[in-house]
């Protein structure tokens, strides 16, 4: 059974959209769903006619509401562990694509759902959605990425509220502290996203890796070491056939037709 659905958008066909799709359990994921969006984000990282990924769920009124309690009742610690590895293995191959990946959130991101949202490039909801990682309440913490990525979205203070409360925060607090790049009307969300996608496609596929490249890499970089990384990173990108193209569009005033070489 298979709770992921894929599908090719844009004119290109070169955005791949991720479906979360586990509504009966409000898309909280299991070992099941883990292996396939871990097989997915791993075949997608080395995918060249990929330029961006969205990462959505069938369930309006849920994105995901993190990992499947009831799996994991009565679980050995042993078995907590593998499991757990499994889940930092997806949300690590998620955070590693080179490609733009969107969060498209819609109702509920708790716990490991809200991880997966955090491990995406850009964040955007609907104004039913709420987030939270409640995993305090529960004995545990957040695992997969949430005390790491959080305060690296919204100011460490209230990073460290939400953290140690676990409480649930609305759309527009999220969106007042930092955390979305867009708050959008709820029948507006989806084809926000795939217009906020195609943008992002539209342009050189090898420039815009490099650049995410970068951004992320700097900041546990110091200065000298930062701008090394940038210069050797620009030099391979401008070596690309996608820089040519680029200028001569430019110059002959039409838009550059990228091929991502």
């Amino acid at each position: 059974m298979s709770f992921v659905l894929t599908e090719l958008l844009g004119e290109e066909k070169n955005i791949l959209k991720i479906i979360l799709n586990r509504p009966e359990m409000r898309n909280a994921f299991n070992t099941k769903m883990a292996e396939q969006l871990l097989s997915i984000f791993r075949n997608t990282m080395h995918d060249v006619q990929i330029r961006v990924v969205v990462l959505s769920s069938s369930d309006p009124m849920s994105f995901c509401s993190g990992a499947d309690l009831k799996e994991r009742k009565g679980m050995s610690d042993e078995d907590w562990r593998l499991q757990h590895q499994l889940f930092e293995d997806m949300v690590y191959a998620l955070e590693d694509l080179p490609q733009p990946t969107i969060a498209i959130v819609e109702g509920f991101a708790l716990a490991g759902g809200f991880e997966l949202a955090l491990n995406c490039d850009l964040i955007i909801a609907s104004e039913n959605a709420k987030f939270g990682l409640p995993e305090v309440t529960r004995g545990i913490m957040p695992g997969c990425g949430g005390a790491r990525l959080l305060p690296q979205r919204v100011p460490l203070h209230i990073a460290k509220e939400w953290l140690f409360t676990g409480r649930i925060v609305d759309a527009q607090e999220a969106y007042e502290v930092g955390l979305l790049n867009k708050l959008v009307k709820n029948n507006e969300l989806q084809s926000y996203g795939l217009e906020l996608a195609c943008k992002i496609a539209s342009n050189a596929p090898i420039g815009v890796k490099g650049t995410k490249a970068v951004t992320n890499k700097v900041l546990t970089m110091n200065t000298k070491d930062a701008r090394q990384f940038e210069i050797d990173t620009y030099n391979k990108v401008i070596l690309s056939e996608d820089r040519l193209e680029g200028v001569l569009a430019f110059n002959e005033k039409r838009h550059p037709v990228f091929k991502g070489k």
